[in-house]
Protein backbone atom coordinates (compact mmCIF):
# COMPACT_ATOMS: atom_id res chain seq x y z
CA UNK A 1 0.00 0.00 0.00
CA UNK A 2 1.31 3.38 -0.77
CA UNK A 3 0.17 6.63 1.22
CA UNK A 4 0.25 9.94 -0.44
CA UNK A 5 2.19 12.33 2.03
CA UNK A 6 1.57 15.32 -0.68
CA UNK A 7 -1.63 16.19 0.73
CA UNK A 8 -2.69 19.77 1.40
CA UNK A 9 -3.41 20.21 4.94
CA UNK A 10 -4.12 24.21 5.18
CA UNK A 11 -7.27 23.81 7.14
CA UNK A 12 -4.84 22.24 9.71
CA UNK A 13 -2.10 24.54 9.56
CA UNK A 14 -4.24 27.74 10.36
CA UNK A 15 -3.77 28.67 14.28
CA UNK A 16 -7.05 29.50 16.36
CA UNK A 17 -6.82 33.01 15.47
CA UNK A 18 -6.79 32.85 12.03
CA UNK A 19 -9.72 30.14 12.03
CA UNK A 20 -11.50 32.04 14.13
CA UNK A 21 -11.40 35.37 12.17
CA UNK A 22 -12.13 33.11 8.86
CA UNK A 23 -15.08 31.64 10.38
CA UNK A 24 -16.47 34.93 11.82
CA UNK A 25 -16.35 36.48 8.45
CA UNK A 26 -18.62 33.30 7.23
CA UNK A 27 -21.24 33.91 9.95
CA UNK A 28 -21.17 37.03 11.59
CA UNK A 29 -24.06 37.00 13.49
CA UNK A 30 -22.28 33.32 16.01
CA UNK A 31 -19.60 35.64 17.56
CA UNK A 32 -22.17 38.31 17.76
CA UNK A 33 -24.82 35.40 19.89
CA UNK A 34 -21.77 34.33 22.05
CA UNK A 35 -20.58 37.92 22.88
CA UNK A 36 -24.46 38.66 23.83
CA UNK A 37 -24.39 35.67 25.57
CA UNK A 38 -21.32 36.70 27.70
CA UNK A 39 -22.56 40.01 28.23
CA UNK A 40 -25.96 38.74 29.76
CA UNK A 41 -24.16 36.31 31.87
CA UNK A 42 -21.85 39.07 33.09
CA UNK A 43 -24.74 41.46 33.48
CA UNK A 44 -26.84 38.74 35.46
CA UNK A 45 -23.80 37.75 37.63
CA UNK A 46 -23.23 41.52 38.33
CA UNK A 47 -26.65 41.93 39.37
CA UNK A 48 -26.92 38.82 41.56
CA UNK A 49 -25.85 40.97 44.56
CA UNK A 50 -28.29 43.81 43.90
CA UNK A 51 -31.62 41.45 43.01
CA UNK A 52 -33.77 42.41 46.25
CA UNK A 53 -35.95 40.29 47.10
CA UNK A 54 -36.13 38.13 44.30
CA UNK A 55 -35.17 34.34 44.65
CA UNK A 56 -32.24 32.80 43.17
CA UNK A 57 -33.77 30.68 41.36
CA UNK A 58 -36.20 32.99 39.83
CA UNK A 59 -33.10 35.00 39.40
CA UNK A 60 -31.46 32.57 37.49
CA UNK A 61 -34.08 31.21 35.35
CA UNK A 62 -34.56 35.00 33.87
CA UNK A 63 -30.85 35.34 32.88
CA UNK A 64 -30.86 31.85 31.09
CA UNK A 65 -33.86 32.85 29.24
CA UNK A 66 -32.94 36.09 28.16
CA UNK A 67 -29.38 34.74 27.27
CA UNK A 68 -31.18 32.17 25.24
CA UNK A 69 -33.12 34.19 23.93
CA UNK A 70 -30.43 36.52 22.69
CA UNK A 71 -28.39 33.50 21.15
CA UNK A 72 -31.98 32.37 19.30
CA UNK A 73 -32.18 35.78 17.94
CA UNK A 74 -28.58 36.06 16.52
CA UNK A 75 -29.35 32.45 14.73
CA UNK A 76 -31.99 33.52 13.52
CA UNK A 77 -30.78 36.98 12.13
CA UNK A 78 -27.68 34.74 11.21
CA UNK A 79 -29.89 32.09 8.91
CA UNK A 80 -32.01 35.35 7.47
CA UNK A 81 -28.79 36.85 6.45
CA UNK A 82 -27.40 33.91 5.12
CA UNK A 83 -30.88 32.95 2.74
CA UNK A 84 -30.07 36.87 1.77
CA UNK A 85 -26.90 36.02 0.57
CA UNK A 86 -27.40 33.09 -1.16
CA UNK A 87 -30.96 33.61 -3.22
CA UNK A 88 -31.41 36.91 -3.58
CA UNK A 89 -27.82 39.05 -3.42
CA UNK A 90 -26.42 36.63 -6.43
CA UNK A 91 -26.16 38.56 -9.29
CA UNK A 92 -28.44 37.20 -11.96
CA UNK A 93 -26.38 35.33 -14.71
Amino acid sequence: MSSNTDVSLSSYDEDHGSKLIRKAREAPFVPIGMAGFAVIVAYGLYKLKNRGNTKMSVHLIHMRVAAQGFVVGAVTLGMGYSMYREFWAKPKP
